[in-house]
Formats: structure tokens, sequence, C-alpha cells
């Protein structure tokens, strides 16, 4: 059970795939500025510091798994309900459905299973257990689905209409979320691509005509300006990134 969506653990074997790409990344781009075999080893140690934003960014991306995966599973919720089902008998059916689409590692099977097996075993509450579901995966769809659920069934209204309803009105805003991100992510190639062509360019100065730029590396003035361009297109790359994430 994943306690918390909104952290992610790395596994064993992403941990050293991530240092070992980050560390030669460093070195890389380090000697490509400075031509220092000392300075881009120690640099590479640098990689720890991007640690944290890597398990963000994975984080996000399994969050997003995770919406996705439950947009299916409020369509078979819907259905259930509407054809006389109780929401804990909606849970269990829902795990068959969605079993012929996902494997049975996925976030989505893995949260019914537990879930399934709670209000068989354990006789836990179906409210209970989606309100926990809904406090870990830190989702505001999956947390508003069940404030509507839960507000529903203590005040007694139609199930089947407001389930429904809040279905549509999630699933809406998933797929404005998806055309919008769909309809970014040329740009953010383009931009990730305008980012690394400094360093592609500065490789084939030092390629093809280094004696034009050897000044740049012996020089104090030289040292100066390489640092400030590697500090430019570090914040240029971040800028990018920030700009680019844009949230409905």
């Amino acid at each position: 059970m994943v306690r918390d969506y909104s952290v992610y653990e790395l596994s064993v074997k992403e941990r050293l795939l991530f240092y070992l790409v980050g560390y030669v990344c460093i070195f890389v781009v380090v000697y490509l500025f400075y031509h220092s075999m000392i300075l881009s080893l120690v640099s590479g140690v640098l990689v720890h510091k991007a640690v944290p934003y890597f398990r963000k960014r994975m984080a996000a991306r399994r969050l997003a798994v995770l919406n996705i995966q439950f947009k299916d599973m409020l369509y078979s919720l819907s259905a259930s309900v509407a054809a006389g089902r109780q929401m804990e008998d909606a849970l269990i059916e829902a795990e068959e459905d969605l079993s012929s689409m996902y494997e049975k590692d996925e976030p989505i099977m893995k949260e019914l299973r537990r879930m399934k097996i709670s209000m068989t075993e354990n006789k836990e509450s179906d409210k209970a257990l989606l309100k926990d579901f809904a406090s870990r995966s830190r989702s505001e769809d999956i947390n508003n689905f069940v404030q509507v659920y839960i507000i529903c069934r203590n005040m007694g209204g139609n199930l089947e209409k407001i389930i429904g309803h809040t279905t549509e009105i999630l699933t809406d805003k998933m797929n404005i979320d998806r055309e919008i991100k769909t309809i970014t992510s040329q740009k953010k190639v383009e931009g990730r691509i305008i980012s690394v062509m400094p360093l592609l360019m500065l490789l084939m100065l030092n390629i093809f005509s280094y004696s034009y730029i050897e000044p740049l590396y012996i020089t104090l003035t030289g040292r100066i300006l390489m640092t400030a361009a590697l500090a430019a297109t570090f914040y240029g790359i971040c800028l990018m990134e920030k700009i680019s994430e844009i949230r409905v």
C-alpha cells in the first residue's frame, strides 16, 4: 500500500540508474564549460542534490497515472450503481472490470484489491476506505469525488444521479487537463531543445574551432563568462520547466 502518493520511494535499480546517468551528465557539462577533469569529477557528486526533484517528478507521474485509472474506475462505479448495486459491491465489481484493462500491479488495482479485502474480511466501511484512499492519493479529483459521495450517503441523496453527475464533471476536467498537456507537450519539447542548444554550440566550437574559444578556458575573464553562461543556461532550463507546468 502506498502511504502517500506525493512521496515517491526510489527502488534500488532506479536510484542506481539515476545516479549513474546524473553523474555522467554533470561531468560532461562541467567539463564542457571548464575543461577541468578534477572539477568535473568533483562536481559529479552534486547529482544527489537533484534526487528530491527526481522523486517529485516520479511522484507526479505516478499520480497522473492514478488519475487516469481512477477515471476508468468512475465509469465502472457509475454503471454498477445505475444497475442498483451498493457502493461496496460496485467497488468489488470495479476490480473485476478493470482487471481486463490493467495489470495487477497498477496503482488502481492495488487500491481496489485492498478495499475488497478490507470490506469482505475486515468488515470495514466503504466510506472509511474511500476517505483513506483520497487522503493518501493527494489528488484533488479523487478527494472531490469522495467528499461528494460521503455527503450524499450522510444526507440520503440520490446516489445514482450524484455519482453519475460527479463522474461526468471529473471526467470532463481530466479530459481538459489531458488536452492542455497534449497542446503544451510540443512546446515543452521545443523549449528543451532550445535549452540544450548552447551546450551543443559549445561542443561544436570545441570540436571545430577550439582556437576561437580557447581564451574562455585559460583566462580569468573567460572563466567568469563561462560560469555566467552555465548559470544562465541552468536558470533558463528551470524557468522553461516552471512556465510549461499548467494546472487545471
